[in-house]
């Protein structure tokens, strides 16, 4: 829904901004207070056009510190840790679904009194971005840098490009119910069961990667990451393609743990001005797995 001049200015006074002390030289840490009392934790850092990196399902702004720290000399980084993770205490009056954190992002957005920011989106942030298209078009952004992500999770028989070309309605109801039953190991088993071997050999071995990360996961409250993965799963992002009207960076990784290197050409042919590059070896972070060229990828799209 877009939002008139009117609606803009009320909810940017609605917003609020309330500095944090910084462990960091340089980064600036915020709460964004949004309209329905949740505070966003925000980090800032660089100088120069505004670029927005969003991040993925169960995760925090920490996994964009190396992107930032590549890129803050040509621009300035606005990562949040979206509502309901990071194990921040759950404030506001609405669940942590893709379609507020939309909102989230057009207050964000608002506050900062950002111009055409850039928006970038790894996972759950390409989809958070798909539904700010859906909401408020895309007069007020740039460019869009969308990283190994479906446009819908779920597969049937009219679609095979979701989660590991293979993730039912049924298998999802049921995935949903392990969650809530050992929420660390489900969500390791997402990750180990899918299409990257490496990642399957990893879990088996239990190596230290995936140890960190089953100690990481059962300090959060499950409840809130649930909430925000059912509406991800109830997400068919497919009818908002063609309305995308800024060029589009695609980059996925050609041994994603989750989705078919054809997921990146059904996205190339369906959004209007799309680019696609595949990180042949790269996992489901191909920005990560190979940094570099991300990060070269990214400066020469932003650049053209």
């Amino acid at each position: 829904m877009e939002l008139s001049p009117g609606e803009r200015i009320e909810s940017r006074l609605l917003s609020k901004l309330i500095p944090l002390t910084s462990h960091k030289a340089n980064v600036s840490m915020q709460n964004l207070l949004a309209d329905d009392g949740e505070r966003i934790h925000v980090e800032i850092v660089g100088q120069g056009p505004p670029v927005i990196l969003l991040h993925e399902w169960a995760a925090d702004h920490s996994l964009w510190h190396v992107i930032a720290g590549r890129l803050k000399d040509r621009f300035t980084l606005y990562y949040w840790d979206a509502r309901g993770h990071a194990g921040h205490p759950a404030l506001g009056s609405e669940p942590p679904t893709v379609q507020r954190m939309a909102r989230d992002l057009r207050l964000l957005i608002d506050a900062f009194e950002l111009q055409h920011p850039i928006l970038v989106g790894h996972s759950m942030g390409a989809l958070t971005i798909w539904e700010f298209v859906k909401q408020y078009g895309c007069d007020d952004i740039a460019r869009l840098c969308l990283l190994d992500q479906s446009p819908r999770l779920l597969t049937g028989k009219d679609w095979q490009l979701g989660i590991y070309g293979d993730f039912s309605e049924v298998y999802s109801r049921d995935f949903s119910q392990r969650l809530r039953t050992d929420f660390p190991e489900t969500v390791l088993q997402l990750i180990a069961n899918g299409r990257n071997q490496r990642a399957r050999r990893l879990y088996r071995e239990n190596s230290k990667g995936f140890q960190r990360l089953r100690e990481k996961l059962a300090r959060m409250d499950p409840n809130p990451l649930i909430t925000c993965w059912e509406s991800l799963t109830a997400m068919d992002c497919r009818p908002i393609l063609p309305q995308i009207e800024v060029p589009t960076l695609l980059i996925f990784g050609g041994n994603s743990n989750y989705y078919d290197p054809r997921t990146g050409e059904y996205l190339r042919e369906a959004i209007p001005d799309a680019r696609l590059h595949l990180y042949e070896g790269a996992d489901h972070s191909p920005h990560l797995a190979q940094c570099d060229r991300f990060i070269h990828d990214l400066v020469t799209f932003l650049g053209e």
